[in-house]
């Protein structure tokens, strides 16, 4: 797929803003152009620009033009989150599959087309006025991040064994010290490490700075000296297969959910970005200020990061305490009448 074929000119330009401008990836770009691609499938059906007996799939957008972008409301963007969550197929190319995109889906949606209709207006200058400055997105529930706990973090690091046991435990280590995303981690260079501190290359081309604890240290150490005994494909990449080439997701994937069996942890609830959410846990837990951690993992918004605060906080615990009906206990004795009173006052 390839966006500058693909789509129309209004589009192209959006696109190859954020590809070369803001730096966004290639997968991002091309999430935004899928997202507007089947939105404006759905405009040309409303509009009468293509048969409403077509799949929306089957359209063509190449006749997209400005005329057509202007024209959109906030109630066609309504309508067409009411499709979303009605009538389109979870998984298109699925015979099985449910119907309905979830908020979250929905909510990306919404984020891609106001986001293009925000370029239209002040950076490309087309169009004087932003129809969806007012567009509110879906109401998402609000989950807490799932961890592990201490505990659970040391018997996945004592699970390590086999072959690649030194990549393995320096891959693990520094997602569970470090809060790395996967991306990140398979992303890492030699060069990115220097003594005490690793460079990451984040979200939209961000670089940051970590400093490694003693942990991280002894497993990068350790790898580097096994890593460096064998001819390698690619010279640069900071983990490699058995390839000999950088390491790939699925191989990360594959490698956590190995060590999560064998530690006799729920390999079907954890994950390389839950062992993102163990180190933020356990660095927030043991004193760090949520602007450092903000700055650790690499979020750019503050309120991303407060997420992590929910998950045990000690001022809730102090509150709880607090509480002078958190020290009355139903009596287990009958004793006469005044304690049997007490008993019912409480019960």
């Amino acid at each position: 797929m390839d966006y500058r074929t693909q789509a129309p000119q209004v589009l192209r330009d959006f696109l190859t803003y954020h590809e070369t401008i803001q730096g966004h990836s290639k997968r991002t770009v091309d999430e935004y152009f899928l997202d507007l691609r089947n939105f404006f499938r759905y405009i040309k059906i409303e509009r009468g620009l293509a048969p409403r007996s077509a799949e929306l799939d089957e359209i063509g957008i190449d006749d997209v033009n400005l005329d057509l972008v202007r024209s959109v409301t906030l109630s066609d963007v309504y309508s067409y989150m009411s499709y979303l969550s009605r009538a389109r197929s979870k998984h298109p190319n699925s015979r099985d599959s449910e119907y309905g995109l979830t908020p979250a889906a929905r909510a990306r949606k919404i984020a891609t087309i106001r986001s293009f209709y925000k370029y239209l207006t002040n950076k490309a200058k087309l169009i004087s006025e932003n129809p969806m400055q007012d567009l509110d997105s879906p109401r998402l529930k609000k989950t807490l991040p799932r961890y592990l706990d201490l505990d659970g973090s040391i018997r996945l690091l004592e699970a390590v064994d086999g072959p690649f046991k030194e990549r393995d435990y320096c891959i693990l280590t520094l997602f569970l010290n470090c809060g790395l995303r996967i991306s990140e981690l398979i992303g890492l260079n030699t060069t990115d490490v220097r003594e005490d501190q690793l460079r990451v290359l984040g979200k939209g081309n961000k670089e940051r700075i970590l400093y490694l604890n003693d942990a991280c240290r002894d497993a990068l150490k350790s790898w580097l000296e096994v890593r460096n005994m064998g001819a390698l494909i690619d010279k640069n990449a900071l983990f490699v297969s058995n390839r000999r080439t950088r390491i790939s997701k699925a191989a990360v994937e594959k490698l956590v959910k190995k060590y999560l069996l064998a530690a006799g942890l729920d390999s079907a609830q954890y994950s390389p970005h839950k062992l993102r959410h163990t180190a933020a846990t356990l660095m927030l837990q043991n004193g760090v200020d949520v602007r450092t951690l903000q700055e650790v993992l690499g979020h750019e918004h503050l309120n991303t990061t407060q997420i992590y605060t929910h998950v045990d906080n000690e001022s809730l615990r102090a509150a709880a305490r607090a509480n002078p009906l958190g020290r009355v206990r139903r009596s287990t004795s009958r004793k006469g009448g005044a304690d049997k009173n007490a008993d019912d006052q409480i019960s």
